[in-house]
Formats: C-alpha cells, sequence, structure tokens
C-alpha cells in the first residue's frame, strides 16, 4: 500500500473468521449463504476501489515530495511551522515559492529540499563535472540520467537544457524539450541563451542599475523612461523589470517603445524579466482587424516577441498585424545584447549585483566588489541571470568571503541556471543564502 500502511487503523480478525453478513430473517439459511456470497464479492470489488483510490493519493503524494517546486535544491534552512519570522526578515524581498503539502508537514530535522536518494549523488557529480568545465562528460552523464532518474525527477532535465544554453545548441535543446513535454504532459520551454556579448561584456561585473516597472503603463511612466535613458549614458549593462505592470495602455505603449528602440541603437545590453508576462498582458489589448485602434500596443508586442527571441509568435503577430492596418508586415530581427529572465525576481530595491558569466579561480577583485556592495547595500540580490559557470575553487572561495557577511545580512542569489544551484547546494551555499533557479 506503501505511504498509508504506516497507518494501522484497521483491527485484524482471527484467521478463519469471516464477517458477518448483514441481518437477514433467521428462517432463511439457504438465501443466508447465497447472500453472504454475493456480500462478499460486493466487499472485495469496495476493497479494490478503496486500494486504487489510496495507491493514486500514494503517487500525487510521491511526486510532491519528490518533486518539490522551484527553488529545486532549496533556499534555507527549514523553518519550524509556526515559527516566528528572523529578525531581519523586513519583508523587503519576495516571499519564499510555493511549499508543497509535504514539505509542510515534513519532520522539522528533514532536508532543505526533499529528493531521490539516488538522485542527488548523480547531481553532485554532474555539477562538479560541469564547474570543472567538463562539458562532454557532464552532457554524456545527464543524458544517461534521463532515462533512469529522469523519470520522475525534473531536475536532471534542467540541467541538460542549461547546459545545452550554455554551450548554444538550440537545436539539442529543442530536440529534448520535446521530449520532456512528451514525458511530463507540459508545454516544452523556449530557448533563452545568454547574450551574445563581447569579451569585455562577458567580463562585467558589478552593481547594476534596475528599473522596476509597477502598475499600470501610461503616460505617467515618462519620467522614469527618462531617467532610465540617463543611466544608460553611464552604464552598458541595464536590467528591466516588467512582471509588476497590470495594465497598458496606448500612450505608455508608446512611450516603453520608443525606449527600447533608443537603447537597442546604443547596443546597451538588457537583462528583461517579466517580457513574456507583459507581452501576453499587451496581447490582451489588441483585437485583430480593429483598424481604429493604436497601433502602438502591436508595435511594442513585436519589439517584446523580438526581444524573447521567438520567431515563430513574431511572425504569426506581424501577420495578423499586416491584415489589421494593410501594412507591410515587420521583419523579424535576431536580438543582441538580451538576456530575458523567465522569473520576475526583483524586489522594490533598485541595484542588484550582476555575476560575469564565467568565475574562475583567482576572482578576488570580484570578491572585493561584492564586499564593497555589501557594505552600502541592507540585502545583497546576486543577479545570476548572465551567470553560466562557477569554477569549483572560485565556488568554495566566494562561499568563504559570504560568510561573514550573511552573519549580519540576507543574502539572495536570483536566476540561477540548474547546474549552478547544483554545485551551490553541494557546497551549503544554503546556509549562508536563499537560492532560486529560474523556471522552465
Amino acid at each position: 500500500m506503501g505511504i498509508f500502511s504506516i497507518f494501522k487503523g484497521k483491527k485484524q480478525q482471527p484467521e478463519g473468521a469471516e464477517t458477518a453478513p448483514e441481518s437477514r430473517l433467521r428462517g432463511e439459511p439457504s438465501r443466508l449463504i447465497l447472500d453472504g456470497d454475493a456480500e462478499r464479492a460486493r466487499q472485495r470489488e469496495i476493497a479494490r476501489a478503496t486500494a486504487a483510490k489510496i495507491d493514486a493519493i500514494e503517487s500525487a503524494m510521491a511526486d510532491d515530495i519528490f518533486n518539490t517546486p522551484e527553488p529545486a535544491w532549496g533556499s534555507g534552512p527549514r523553518r519550524r511551522p509556526g515559527a516566528p519570522s528572523r529578525p531581519d526578515d523586513d519583508g523587503d524581498t519576495l516571499p519564499m515559492l510555493e511549499l508543497a503539502t509535504t514539505e509542510l508537514l515534513a519532520d522539522d530535522g528533514g532536508l532543505d529540499s526533499p529528493v531521490h536518494a539516488q538522485t542527488a549523488p548523480i547531481i553532485e557529480e554532474i555539477a562538479i563535472m560541469f564547474a570543472n568545465d567538463q562539458m562532454a562528460v557532464a552532457e554524456q552523464m545527464l543524458i544517461e540520467s534521463l532515462r533512469d532518474v529522469g523519470r520522475t525527477d525534473r531536475t536532471v532535465w534542467w540541467m541538460l537544457f542549461d547546459l545545452y544554453q550554455v554551450m548554444g545548441r538550440q537545436d539539442d535543446f529543442d530536440n529534448v524539450a520535446i521530449d520532456y513535454a512528451s514525458q511530463f504532459e507540459t508545454s516544452p520551454p523556449t530557448w533563452a541563451p545568454p547574450p551574445a556579448a563581447g569579451a569585455e561584456d562577458a567580463a562585467f561585473a558589478g552593481v547594476t542599475p534596475t528599473e522596476v516597472f509597477a502598475g499600470v503603463l501610461d503616460a505617467q511612466v515618462a519620467p522614469r523612461l527618462e531617467r532610465l535613458l540617463g543611466l544608460a549614458d553611464d552604464n552598458q549593462v541595464l536590467r528591466l523589470e516588467f512582471g509588476r505592470i497590470t495594465d497598458v495602455t496606448p500612450e505608455g505603449c508608446q512611450l516603453m517603445l520608443n525606449t527600447l528602440n533608443t537603447l537597442r541603437k546604443r547596443e546597451r545590453e538588457l537583462i528583461v524579466a517579466g517580457a513574456a508576462e507583459l507581452a501576453e498582458l499587451v496581447r490582451s489589448t489588441i483585437a485583430i482587424g480593429d483598424r481604429d485602434a493604436s497601433e502602438a500596443p502591436w508595435m511594442l508586442l513585436l519589439a517584446l516577441l523580438q526581444l524573447l527571441n521567438r520567431e515563430k509568435d513574431f511572425e504569426e503577430t506581424a501577420m495578423d498585424y499586416c491584415v489589421t492596418f494593410e501594412v507591410s508586415p515587420p521583419s523579424f530581427e535576431t536580438p543582441q545584447h538580451v538576456a530575458t529572465t523567465n522569473t520576475i525576481t526583483a524586489p522594490t530595491r533598485t541595484e542588484c549585483f550582476m555575476l560575469p558569466s564565467v568565475v574562475n579561480s583567482g576572482a578576488n577583485a570580484l570578491f572585493d566588489a561584492i564586499d564593497a556592495y555589501a557594505a552600502q547595500a541592507p540585502t545583497l540580490l546576486i543577479d545570476c541571470s548572465r551567470l553560466a559557470r562557477v569554477d569549483y575553487g572560485a565556488a568554495s572561495a566566494m562561499l568563504n568571503r559570504l560568510r561573514p557577511i550573511a552573519a549580519e545580512k540576507k543574502i539572495e542569489f536570483r536566476d540561477m541556471n540548474h547546474l549552478v544551484a547544483a554545485l551551490f547546494k553541494l557546497l551549503s551555499y544554503s546556509e549562508v543564502a536563499r537560492m532560486f533557479p529560474h523556471k522552465y
């Protein structure tokens, strides 16, 4: 029976004892025998149906236990149910992702995030191979893991997706995405590689100006967009957060479109979070064939689809735009210097510390910059949206530098790829920071 077999709620009857049939008239022995047989048959059918229901519930609970939603590797020590919040929990950061029912019912001394016992060593070994730049070995191990642990644990799939994105192998990514969608009966993940930046851009690390847009995107957004363009004069990399926008107007769409075009012409690198959510919001305001409506929402939608590198959606929307306004459809251009994230991560604070694409051993200058950021930031928000790989030695050294900071301030790693998240989990980063891998 599985999980429910530990509950011994039903008393065992002595061997050979039979369940008494329903009360009948005493003067009908032959009918009693027949009815008793029929009753036992009916009870067996009920028992089978009940067992099937319990098995289904156990299966769902097992999936809940062993496939906890992201962060896939947990984000810190477990808190006792009903325990008060940490003294430094000022509510300025986002709440943790929804806990599974089984995690709420787990013992206090349990692990941060339940995983298959046989899966964790495999994931740890793969994470070490990747950290040591053994890409081919990591790929082979991940592919082999799909056949067994990948049947129930999605982590190895997510790690393989991230590996292919780091390596720039979109065809392999798409092939695995189809298998993933079939295996778990979900929509396939979309290709969203890191920006194709030059060596100088890839090595960039430091505080990144972040603009968080919230509420209605209307004409009132003009001063904020002007400030953003001013920041672009002195910063090569900017982060835009669209996930908190709740509504749009044609005037706001036009202003945002103009700003995105200006940043693209200046060749500024953009880290865009919530672009997919904003695209769906804008799409909900347009209607095919409504020629009297403004073109601005259409053009902003096309710009967002281009940022997301969703060429097929772009082409279909462009044809709808062409039919509506009887104009030539715009052409798709592969986005340059743009990275999009699948999660909405920014708090109201406007500065994060961005890690470079690769952190190798001997990164003392990077660690010094993190120390300087920590000196003026109430909470450390480490942006990993461009981070592809961290060398094992560098990861250990960074952990040692973060320990004294964690004694005084909260630390959060956001938009991590799952290969780096697995390495950090192995090294016990959860003792000093909360980790938020991106979603698939």
